[in-house]
């Protein structure tokens, strides 16, 4: 978990290569992966295959931690090939261990294909059951298990692999961007809500698709496109073509991605996500006035919403918080008291900034409230007269089933208490939470997902 007892934990990341040239695709993947790892620390995989090469020679490999931990020269020198796939992982589905970091990779009668996948089926075990009642075998435990061993079982009756991906995304339900490598092609699919980003990008004749466009810039990419909601493209020697195979009229992009997920740097399905967070500011600041000496935000999530604050309401916008960037985001803290001392450690107020005066202090969401409370009694202890909440999100009252590790209910303070109770269990001079109507203003008229807040979960 991370050392923030109440954070949300970010999703998973994909990234995709194919070239028509003989080059390195795994450092280019590797330097995709490391511009992703921010959607997961907890592990991280590549796998490459050499179109020049025996037909069918896909190597992997994967392990615990983060991208520089885990792919050092040596093995660097062994991911030989042309085209390839990464992966960055937070579980939401399947044990945090090295069995269920991505790629999975298969063999099986008709070939080889490995995948990446970002999202959450919601009904895997179903697809699960029906795939040992067939007699598969097959003992996996996560989503993206399911969906390659169900490819690769619709691949025996199929002409190609995108026939038998094709066959496959129209069973399974929830969100997800896919890649899949075979030994000729990369093949990338995104879920018909759109729930989950995909983007295309180019260099020269080098193609790429991944979560994020921060990824694209990362290795000198520019953004052709994002692949759109129910699309599978597929990129071989022969070209790149797009087949819609799940079209549905409606659409929910998660709002997440705009509030917290991606990077600042990221323009998902066409929206700048650092102007939809300054855009989340403006929005609190009208809708929750204070009078205040200074605006300043959580360190990273709350500070563009913060921008966005100052912006609109006058108030000078200043860092209040030291942060330490050598504290490890992923280790596990069992006790309160070493929770506390967590974030202490991670974060530390900026006596000069606050003392003396009235602070707005702008974060993503509250989710069980721990967080937010040690850093309002950090503040006060810096000699902050006054601290007052604003939260660039509506209040958690549901969980996702998408992908986003929202905790289930009981574990979400806005489902017990009300805003005014939260104000006082935080230690907060006043709260104040976005508007499911501010969304619009934040994101356009871009269809999103908000059941995490109203429990509209879409189809």
């Amino acid at each position: 978990m991370s050392i923030y007892e109440d954070e949300l934990h970010e999703e998973c990341g994909v990234f995709g290569v194919w070239s028509p040239e003989k080059i390195n695709a795994s450092k280019l993947i590797y330097f995709g992966l490391v511009a992703l790892q921010h959607r997961g620390q907890e592990s991280a995989g590549i796998a490459v295959c050499d179109t020049f090469g025996p037909i069918g020679n896909i190597c992997a490999h994967k392990g615990m931690g983060l991208v520089s931990e885990i792919f050092h020269d040596d093995v660097m020198a062994k991911l030989r090939g042309n085209i390839g796939i990464g992966h960055v992982r937070y579980s939401t589905t399947g044990a945090s261990c090295v069995e269920n970091a991505q790629p999975i990779f298969l063999n099986y009668a008709k070939g080889t294909l490995a995948l990446v996948h970002n999202g959450n089926i919601t009904n895997s075990e179903e697809i699960r059951n029906e795939l040992i009642d067939e007699g598969a075998a097959f003992n996996g435990t996560t989503d993206s298990e399911v969906i390659a061993y169900s490819i690769a079982k619709e691949r025996m009756s199929c002409g190609s692999i995108e026939e038998a991906v094709g066959k496959v995304t129209k069973r399974i339900k929830g969100g997800y961007a896919l890649l899949i490598l075979s030994p000729q092609k990369l093949v990338g699919v995104r879920d018909p809500l759109g729930l989950k980003p995909l983007i295309l990008g180019k260099a020269g004749d080098v193609y790429y698709m991944a979560s994020e466009s921060t990824a694209l810039t990362a290795v000198g990419a520019k953004i052709v496109r994002d692949i759109k909601p129910g699309e599978m493209v597929t990129i071989t020697k022969d070209g790149i073509t797009s087949q819609m195979i799940n079209s549905r009229d409606k659409k929910a992009h998660c709002v997440f991605e705009y509030i917290y997920f991606a990077k600042l740097d990221s323009i998902i399905d066409g929206i700048s996500v650092y102007d939809a967070r300054v855009r989340g500011g403006r929005a609190l600041a009208r809708r929750f006035p204070v009078d205040a000496d200074v605006v300043t935000g959580v360190p990273e999530s709350g500070l563009t919403a913060a921008v966005g604050y100052s912006e609109e309401s006058n108030i000078p916008f200043k860092l209040a918080f030291s942060k330490n960037n050598y504290v490890g985001r992923t280790f596990i803290k069992p006790t309160q008291e070493e929770r506390v001392s967590a974030v202490h450690m991670k974060l530390k107020v900026i006596e000069s900034v606050v003392k003396g005066k009235k602070v707005v202090l702008i974060d993503d969401s509250i989710v069980r409230g721990t967080t937010i409370a040690n850093l309002i009694t950090m503040m006060r202890e810096a000699g902050a007269l006054e601290v007052h909440v604003r939260i660039s999100s509506p209040p958690f009252l549901f969980p996702c089933y998408y992908g986003t590790d929202v905790p289930d209910n009981s574990q979400l303070i806005a489902n017990e208490y009300s805003v005014e109770e939260i104000k006082n269990k935080i230690g907060a001079d006043s709260l104040g939470y976005m508007s499911l109507d501010d969304f619009s203003y934040m994101t356009g008229d871009l269809p999103i997902c908000k059941a995490c807040f109203d429990n509209n979960y879409p189809d």
